[in-house]
């Protein structure tokens, strides 16, 4: 398997790897060890309309001349066939035997088992036709037991599994009326819903029928419209919001918004302190140069950004957004900052439409690059 390496003064490398098909979504799965890592990725082969999801090693070897430096290698270990493509994809923390969700374009949720000490991936359970047509977006609970999707349908679903057994209930049904795009997990009774139009959603378990908040912000003044397509939450920044006399805990939440039928994909959080004032982290349009996003085209995917080179991460005011990373369909990935101009890490000549930053070791990065490949990116 070809490897070309490239380095730059930020002390950067970028290890890429052809693969075989298309990649759809990849995420890292918890370490077993400093040296031996796994990737999951969910695959395409447009030639025979087939789809899987494959479970790579990533080992990471030390030069004998040179012990700052490194070169990995990815080794297929396993890889099953799912019945339908797969539209999301998303794990559990657990080191053992992390959960592994998959979406699919068909409307199912396939769950799956990683046994990482022998390589091998288990099915484990399937809900079929919950939604009508693609699943959007799904989001696995911390302590795996628990999946809440979102799809273009109008309907999100809450599915737990319990004793082996899976059961599933309708938090909502917009009859196709709303189309949703993403959700993320607030905490284990609270998630946030987007999708379409401007509309974001925070929906809490112990309020049935729902929201109990929203956000309807047209904060473009009706210049565009669009929709939200990622969605992620830092566990550290929590706020308490008081509404309806319920305190609903808040951790500081940054969403993807993109522009339909177009280009230049804007960046921006909310908070439920300020619930109809949106932050712009990223925008191509907007008035502060600090806010410039590094693409000009679709943003595919955000995540928080953990890593940093400076002690001053711990001491960012609450008042401010914590650094993101995103990717683009224009093959950018960068790292974008409140009052700070975005820091390009990879400019690809294709689109990056999936990426992942490991949660135990975050200067270690993976991406999907459109042209059937894949990049590590290691940050020193």
């Amino acid at each position: 398997m070809a490897v070309i390496t490239s380095s730059s003064s930020q002390q950067l490398q970028v290890h890429r790897f052809p693969q075989n098909n298309y990649i759809d979504s990849l995420r890292f799965l918890p370490q077993l060890s400093a040296f031996h890592r796994h990737i999951i990725l969910a695959t395409f082969n447009s030639d025979s309309s087939s789809s899987s999801i494959q479970i790579l090693n990533l080992i990471q070897k030390t030069s004998n001349s040179d012990s700052n430096s490194s070169s990995p290698e990815i080794i297929l270990q396993s890889s099953l066939t799912t019945p339908s493509r797969i539209s999301s994809l998303k794990t559990s923390q657990n080191p053992n035997k992390p959960l592994i969700a998959a979406s699919t374009f068909s409307g199912d949720l396939l769950v799956y088992t990683a046994d990482l000490v022998n390589g091998s991936l288990d099915f484990v359970d399937s809900v079929k036709g919950f939604h009508l047509g693609r699943v959007a977006g799904i989001d696995v609970s911390e302590n795996g037991s628990e999946f809440v999707s979102v799809g273009e349908d109008g309907r999100i679903n809450l599915v737990s599994f319990v004793g082996g057994g899976s059961s599933s209930k309708r938090v909502f049904d917009g009859n196709g009326l709303v189309s949703y795009g993403a959700v993320k997990w607030a905490s284990p009774v609270e998630f946030v819903s987007g999708g379409l139009g401007f509309g974001l959603q925070w929906w809490d378990q112990r309020r049935p029928g729902g929201p109990v908040s929203q956000f309807k912000g047209n904060w473009t003044r009706g210049s565009t419209s669009g929709i939200v397509h990622s969605i992620d939450i830092h566990p550290s920044r929590k706020h308490t919001c008081l509404a309806c006399k319920v305190v609903s805990s808040f951790t500081s939440l940054i969403l993807l918004f993109l522009k339909a039928g177009g280009s230049s994909g804007t960046v921006f959080a909310w908070d439920l302190r300020w619930q109809q004032q949106p932050i712009i982290l990223a925008g191509v349009g907007t008035s502060d140069f600090s806010a410039l996003s590094p693409s000009e085209s679709d943003v595919w995917e955000v995540h928080y950004d953990n890593y940093t080179t400076s002690s001053n991460y711990r001491n960012i005011s609450e008042s401010r957004v914590l650094p993101a990373m995103i990717c683009s369909e224009d093959g950018i990935l960068a790292v974008i900052e409140q009052g700070e101009e975005p820091v390009e890490l990879l400019a690809e000549p294709c689109a990056i439409n999936s990426f992942d930053i490991d949660r135990q070791n975050p200067s270690d990065i993976v991406c999907s690059l459109e042209w059937e490949s894949i990049a590590i990116l290691t940050r020193s």
